[in-house]
């Protein structure tokens, strides 16, 4: 449960907050007016009343989403980096250009946009008996700078993009006061205009109050901040009570912690699990570090023998509460806090993360703060639980909240769940921000830093912190020390200098970008794209080469084909403007019949390559895990669509959680493959390796089984009976030997390696291998004429006859980059990187394919029949021509691609293809559509319906 919905900067609940008596909720409606050229203060907005046309909004909330702004330009002042500035240029997007018309392709756009100053006012009363009493304003989330003045008296400012913005009124008459609150959404320091934090890339730049707006009344003695230290080991903690007084004096009194347990199920109603500590201070105190000012208590609370523990299997957590008591000029003042804790340790064993002294592999994915309904995140528990409980039906375990920090219901719904958080302060000082240069982000991202630990540091899910993202700059020396000052501060996290560098020795771990499958600027030259297929390599050098764990930054970055269907789900403020351009452009290609195509079949494919990635680090013994980019798409920085879900956390349709957890999961079953394309008469060899990173160690059985495309079971066998499992991955068995002959193929057949435990659960995961018939030269039949020469094969087509014309990449002269996998992030975004394609698409029932066993998307078997081809571009040739085998270009271009294409010529028929066929060696799959290629053009099928001419065949060397 939240416990606080007015939760302080200090990440204590005082009782004032949650008393009737002693707050006041402000939500409603405010006058609001905004002021871009920053006349507000000069005219004394707040002496005078907001201007007379001022409307009334409803806090909390956004300017924003409530219309007040202004209609989208080209020249609107962005908050964020354009890397692709053709938008401005180039004729293709000249209609998008046009004012009141705007359609931007590098993210979300907002149906309106205002950066600068806006003014929020109202009356409050304030009860009689408040009187004595300091009166607080808490803001839950402001973006970006509040400045409060009540009446005519300027009270202060606050700038956290972090925590809650609590300003002190001071001690308020009874009665009606004016409050006037001013919200800057400008940069006030430069946190690096990408930062999820601030950046239109994401959240987008609103301007308003999130959560709770509440009055609280508090006493002269209050319970200022609760840190809870957690001793697994002695089943204890170490309540540190700070204790803040104001002028009145400190006084004596008493301090009383308790705890109960409250989220195990038959302990709804349970007691305190301890007895109470009592601490007495006094204003005599002083020579002790004590003063009249505050003071400090440690109190050690023991929970019991049986104290559970908190971890992702057994999320236990515990109510904590504080009571102070003190005797101030002979006045008696109560003050009470509460809190809630884990009993839960974090740390490091070699190369591994440890929590609770159990070794766990990290499963993260990023949450970018991607709201697009309201444009900011939400601050309510049941949203976050929704997102948690997505994360956790994919087999993850963590959320990285990339250069932001979430509000509280975020640490809530994780504590709740047994989910694990990454926090990042709110910078990405890159791209004209940096770090350790005396510059002021310095500064502001210690001064968050800290606001963010006393806030949030007591969460058990918090176990995991950075500065921020891939800072620039001269930064080595400067995050060394951000992280050994944290570290001692606050030891109940892990603490690395930055997500994505630099890799310091003073880091708990490390998050880089390298060990992962595709890293920038790699291309056709990474692993997938690079090498041919198999399930064996991992990062046991990276493990090798450093003491410290290793989460891999970042990896995947795999696309998809934008949604178009998923337009209707923006509802709210922020606009896929971006998709209606791209949907414009497979208009223009004559392809708008094939938009739910291209998603299904790029989607496939993603999901394939993610499950290399993710296994190929689950394979890697000692390895400390990894952050997906992301489980979900990220709308900016030029469309990014990596996610198997969309921004809204849903399905896409081409994917389930149930599939994703197979491969990622606490236990996932590894097969160690050298291959995935086998003859039938070669016997199959793996390894098993069960990546198990449980409760605790399983007895299990281990069995494969080999199954056709229907289901049926080829074959099984044992592969380990009643093993005990531990804790850990690297549990490996074999190798492992299925007989050759189990189907004589052509056959796609899906290998099955099972994990059944004592206790009856039931772990399993699958890998599609191919089985071509022996190895044989491929007759050509006396029908068909192949020839790479496109002026024999047009002529000789065009005499009547059957032509196969092979096309090398070397006669091709496009730029297009085909590649095995789909484009990595998206093509404006890295300046096009190559590959620039999202798979082949074409019809599995197709005659073409009869003895090429395929399911209609990019799967293994079309490795080498795409490692170093080049596709054709069909532009210009007639509408009606649908290749046989067609690469989905990338959604900015929307070329009209093939790699196979059959047509008439004459009186002929030609099939052009501009795969590699080549037969020769060790290639299978290479030989096998070859021959099914032959047998379909040397039969009956063969009767292609569109015509070309000599000229258009030549086109295709463009």
């Amino acid at each position: 449960m939240l416990l606080d919905p007015h939760a302080p900067e200090t990440g204590t609940t005082p009782e004032a907050a949650l008393s009737p008596e002693w707050s006041l909720d402000l939500a409603g409606e405010w006058r609001c007016a905004l002021d871009p050229k920053g006349v507000g203060e000069l005219d004394q907005w707040f002496r005078h009343g907001l201007p007379g046309d001022a409307p009334t909004v409803a806090l909390p909330g956004s300017v924003q989403h409530q219309g007040l702004g202004d209609p989208v330009g080209l020249d609107t002042p962005w908050t964020g980096s354009i890397v692709d500035r053709s938008y401005f240029t180039d004729d293709r997007y000249a209609p998008y250009r046009e004012p009141g018309d705007i359609a931007v392709p590098f993210w979300l756009q907002p149906r309106v946009y205002y950066r600068g100053a806006a003014w929020f006012q109202r009356e409050v009363e304030i009860p009689a008996g408040w009187a004595g009493r300091d009166v607080i304003l808490s803001l839950e989330r402001v973006h970006w700078e509040s400045t409060v003045w009540v009446g005519e008296r300027l009270v202060g400012s606050e700038r956290s993009l972090t925590t809650a913005h609590r300003l002190d009124l001071g001690r308020l008459t009874p009665g009606r006061h004016v409050v006037t609150l001013r919200v800057d959404n400008r940069a006030v320091v430069d946190v690096g205009p990408n930062a999820h934090s601030v950046s239109d890339h994401t959240q987008g730049n609103w301007n308003g109050v999130v959560g709770a707006l509440s009055l609280i009344a508090a006493p002269a003695v209050t319970i200022s901040r609760v840190r809870v230290v957690p001793d697994v080991a002695a089943r204890s903690a170490v309540v540190k009570v700070d204790i803040a007084a104001g002028s009145d004096g400190a006084g004596a009194g008493s301090v009383r912690v308790s705890a109960r347990r409250f989220n195990v199920p038959g302990e709804h109603e349970a007691g305190p699990v301890s007895a109470a500590f009592a601490a007495e201070y006094s204003r005599e105190l002083g020579e002790r570090g004590l003063t009249s000012s505050g003071a400090h208590v440690d109190v050690e609370l023991p929970l019991g023998d049986d104290a559970l523990t908190w971890d992702e299997f057994q999320p236990a957590l515990y109510e904590l509460t504080v009571e102070l008591v003190t005797d101030l000029h002979g006045h008696e003042q109560h003050d009470v806090a509460r809190t809630v804790f884990g009993l839960r340790e974090v740390g490091v064993e070699g190369t591994q993360v440890t929590v609770n002294g159990r070794r766990t592999f990290i499963r993260g994915t990023l949450e970018s703060c991607v709201f697009p309904l309201t444009g900011y995140p939400p601050t309510d528990v049941d949203a976050w639980r929704h997102v948690i409980a997505v994360c956790t039906a994919h087999g993850l375990n963590l959320l990285r909240f990339h250069s932001w920090c979430p509000p509280e219901a975020a640490f809530v719904a994780a504590d709740e769940a047994g989910f694990y958080l990454q926090v990042e302060g709110p910078v990405w000082a890159n791209q004209g921000a940096a770090l350790g240069e005396s510059r002021p982000v310095d500064a502001y991202l210690y001064e968050e830093t800290r606001k963010i630990l006393d806030a949030y540091g007591n969460h058990p899910s918090f176990v995991m912190m950075a500065h921020g993202n891939e800072p620039g700059g001269r930064d080595a020396e400067f995050l060394a020390s951000w992280v050994a000052t944290w570290r001692s501060y606050d030891p109940r996290r892990l603490y690395t200098s930055g997500a994505g560098w630099p890799a310091l020795v003073e880091n708990d771990f490390d998050n880089i970008p390298d060990p992962r499958a595709h890293r920038w600027g790699e291309g056709l030259e990474s692993r997938l794209n690079g090498r041919p297929p198999e399930t064996r390599s991992d990062y046991r050098e990276w493990v090798e080469s450093r003491p410290r764990p290793i989460v891999s930054h970042e990896i995947g970055q795999w696309c998809a084909y934008p949604d178009l269907d998923e337009v209707s789900r923006y509802t709210g403020l922020l606009q896929p403007r971006n998709f209606g351009i791209f949907a414009d452009f497979l208009v223009q290609g004559g392809m708008s019949d094939q938009a739910a195509a291209f998603l299904h079949a790029s989607g496939r494919l993603q999901l394939l390559c993610y499950k290399e990635d993710i296994e190929a680090a689950l394979r890697t013994e000692g390895f400390g895990g990894f952050h997906l980019l992301g489980l979900t798409d990220f709308p900016g920085q030029g469309t990014a669509l990596v996610g198997v879900l969309n921004p809204f956390w849903e399905s896409k349709g081409y994917s389930t959680a149930e599939e994703f957890a197979r491969f990622c999961g606490p236990t996932v079953p590894l097969a160690r493959l050298p291959r995935r394309v086998w003859t039938a008469d070669q016997e199959i060899e793996l390894d098993v390796q069960v990546a198990h990173f449980g409760a605790g160690p399983i007895d299990a059985d281990v069995t494969w089984s080999l199954l056709d495309q229907d289901g049926a079971e080829l074959g099984s066998g044992s592969v380990a009976q009643g093993v005990t499992v531990p804790v850990g991955n690297g549990t490996r068995f074999g190798p492992v030997r299925l007989p050759a002959g189990l189907t004589a193929g052509p056959a796609q057949v899906t290998l099955v390696i099972t994990v059944a435990d004592a206790a009856g659960a039931r772990y399993e995961n699958d890998w599609d291998l191919w089985v071509y018939p022996a190895a044989e030269p491929v007759a050509t039949p006396q029908s068909v004429l192949v020839t790479s020469d496109v002026g024999e094969a047009a002529e000789r087509a065009a005499a009547g006859a059957t032509v196969l014309l092979e096309l090398g990449a070397e006669q091709i002269g496009n730029d297009v980059a085909l590649g095995f996998t789909p484009a990595f992030w998206n093509t404006a975004w890295t300046k096009g990187q190559a590959p620039h394609t999202l798979g082949v698409l074409h019809d599995p029932q197709h005659p073409v394919f009869r003895h090429f066993p395929t399911t209609g998307t990019t799967d293994w078997q079309w490795w080498e029949l795409l490692h170093g081809a080049k596709a054709m571009l069909l532009d210009g040739l007639p509408a009606g021509l649908r290749p046989v085998a067609q690469p989905i270009d990338t959604w900015f271009e929307a070329r009209r691609l093939g790699v196979l294409v059959e047509a008439r010529v004459g009186g002929g028929r030609i099939m052009v293809s501009s795969l590699d066929l080549d037969p020769s060696g060790d290639r299978a799959a290479a030989r096998q559509l070859r021959r099914s290629l032959l047998d379909y053009l040397a039969g009956d099928d063969f009767s292609p319906t569109e015509t070309l001419t000599p000229e258009d065949l030549l086109s295709l060397l463009r």
